[in-house]
């Protein structure tokens, strides 16, 4: 009887096993997809996520912005800095996560910008010559 036991849980190792390593290599088929759909903006993207340590949508959130505009982005940056200074009871913690999301979104910009001056058509001048 226990031998039987033992050969019941061996097998039903083995299948997880099975079905786990296969959904480990769906997960990673369709992040890689997602990955190479996204193309170069969407590397550079994740590379300053991971460099500031924040998603593009937190940083969105913490300044209170629903669209990429350096006008609004400082607006609302010079507030919060200066409603979350020290010296007037505010708490530097939240100070320095305000400060993250402007570089965050600061980064998103440069990164759009490049991705709009390699995109744009050359000038008719140079397409004379």
């Amino acid at each position: 009887m226990a031998k039987y036991l033992a050969q019941i849980i061996v097998m039903g190792a083995q299948v997880v096993g099975r079905a786990f390593a296969r959904a480990l290599r769906q997960e990673f088929a369709a992040s890689q997809a997602a990955a190479e759909a996204r193309g170069q903006a969407g590397r550079q993207s994740a590379a300053a996520s991971s460099f500031t340590g924040m998603t593009l949508q937190e940083a969105q959130q913490i300044l209170n912005i629903s669209t990429l505009t350096p006008e609004e982005i400082q607006k609302n940056y010079e507030h919060l800095f200066k409603v979350n200074e020290k010296a007037v009871g505010g708490s530097f913690y939240i100070q320095s996560k305000v400060v993250r999301a402007k570089e965050r979104l600061d980064e998103e910009l440069s990164i759009n910008q490049q991705q709009q001056t390699k995109s744009k058509p050359p000038d008719e001048h140079q397409q004379q010559t």
